[in-house]
C-alpha cells in the first residue's frame, strides 16, 4: 500500500471547507496534516486532529508537508505557489491558476526544474451536468456541432464582500473567476481555438471590475462557442445549449455537489454527485426524414473526488494530471487578452 500524501491547505474559507478538506479527508492516498489560518481558527471545529498553523513558512518548512493545496485569492497564486516549489512541495492551485501566461509559464518551469508536480485545480471537469454534455458531444449523436452557447449566470447586483474579487487586482473580475470555469470545459471538449474575440463590461452601480463577460470561440470545422456570464441575470437562462447538423441538447448546470457539501454531506455519502429528478437534458433529434423526437437524459454522477484520486496518480504513479499545461496556458491566455 502507497504512504499517503502528506498535505495542507492554505485557507480554510469557502473554498477549503467545502471543495479540499472534506475530499483530502476523506480519500485514503490523503494525509491531511494541517491548514493555514492567519487570524480566525475555524478548521478544528471540523476536524479536530487538523494541525493549524499560524505563517505560511511554518507549512513549507514543515519536511512531512508533500502536498501544499494553494486556495487562498486569487492575486495570490503566483507568489505562493513559487514559494512552495522552492521549499520541495507539490502544488494544487485553484483557478484561476495565474493572471498571465508568462507568470502561469513561469510556475509550470519552476516545478520541471525542481522536480516537482505542478497541477491546476478545476473541479468543474468533475461535475454531473458537464459530464453528460461532453459524453453527449463525443458519441457524435448531434452530428457536426454548429454551435454551443455556454452560461454562468447569477444576480447579485450589490458589490460583494471579497476585496480581492471585488478591487482590480491581478486576476479579479467576474471573467477570470467565472468564466474560467467554461473555458475549461471548453478547452477539455474541443481543444485550442483557432481565433477568439473577448467583450467585457461594467454594469453594476460603483464596481470596480468586469461583472459581465462574453467570449466567442472559433474551431475549425465552423464550430462556434459563446461562453457568457454576468452578475446581472434575474432569469437566468439554461447553462448549456448544443445546436448540431442532427439536433440539439439543452441542460440546465445543476450539479449538486456544492449544495450538499453545504448541507453538512460527505463526498461518500449515499446520492452524493447525483442530480434531482426532473433535471435531465433534452435531446431533440431530426431523422433524414424530417421526424422530430425529444428524450430526457439524465445526468451522470458527478465525482470532484475524481480529481484527488488525479493527483494521487499523479504524484505517486507519474500518471499525467487530466488538465493539462496546455489548456491551462490557452485558458489564461484568453482570460488576460483585451
Amino acid at each position: 500500500m502507497q504512504k499517503p500524501i502528506v498535505t495542507a491547505l492554505l485557507a480554510y474559507g469557502m473554498s477549503g471547507k467545502l471543495f479540499h478538506a472534506p475530499f483530502v479527508h476523506a480519500h485514503p492516498g490523503f494525509d491531511f496534516k494541517g491548514v493555514l489560518e492567519h487570524n480566525t481558527k475555524k478548521v478544528n471545529a471540523d476536524y479536530p486532529a487538523i494541525k493549524s498553523y499560524d505563517k505560511l513558512e511554518e507549512i513549507l518548512n514543515d519536511p512531512e508537508i508533500e502536498l501544499v493545496i494553494v486556495n487562498t485569492p486569487s492575486n495570490t497564486h503566483v507568489d505562493y505557489s513559487k514559494k512552495a516549489l522552492l521549499a520541495g512541495k507539490d502544488i494544487l492551485v485553484e483557478k484561476p491558476f495565474a493572471p498571465t501566461v508568462k507568470e502561469a509559464q513561469e510556475i509550470f518551469d519552476l516545478g520541471r526544474k525542481l522536480g516537482r508536480k505542478v497541477m491546476v485545480y478545476q473541479n468543474r471537469r468533475f461535475s454531473s451536468d458537464f459530464a453528460v454534455t461532453r459524453d453527449t458531444i463525443n458519441s457524435g449523436i448531434l452530428g457536426d456541432i454548429i454551435e454551443v452557447h455556454l452560461r454562468y449566470d447569477r444576480y447579485r447586483a450589490q458589490i460583494g464582500p471579497k476585496v480581492f474579487k471585488e478591487t482590480p487586482l491581478p486576476a479579479a473580475g467576474i471573467v477570470y473567476d467565472l468564466a474560467a470555469h467554461l473555458l475549461d470545459q471548453t478547452i477539455c471538449i474541443f481543444g485550442q481555438p483557432s481565433s477568439f474575440r473577448k467583450v467585457t463590461g461594467v454594469y453594476r452601480k460603483n464596481s470596480l471590475v468586469d461583472d459581465y463577460g462574453h467570449i466567442h470561440l472559433s474551431y475549425p470545422k465552423q464550430v462556434n462557442v459563446f461562453i457568457t456570464t454576468s452578475l446581472l441575470v434575474a432569469d437566468p437562462q439554461p447553462g448549456i445549449i448544443i445546436h448540431g447538423t442532427k439536433g440539439s441538447f439543452v441542460k440546465a448546470f445543476c450539479d449538486r455537489q456544492e449544495d450538499q457539501l453545504i448541507a453538512g454531506m460527505k463526498p461518500g455519502d449515499i446520492g452524493f454527485g447525483e442530480e434531482e429528478a426532473g433535471k435531465e437534458g433534452r435531446l431533440t433529434l431530426m431523422t433524414d426524414q424530417g421526424v422530430k423526437t425529444v428524450d430526457l437524459v439524465p445526468s451522470i454522477k458527478g465525482k470532484y473526488m475524481d480529481l484527488f484520486e488525479a493527483v494521487v496518480q499523479t504524484i505517486r504513479n507519474g500518471a499525467d494530471f487530466p488538465i493539462k499545461e496546455i489548456e491551462v496556458l490557452t485558458q489564461i491566455e484568453i482570460l488576460e487578452s483585451k
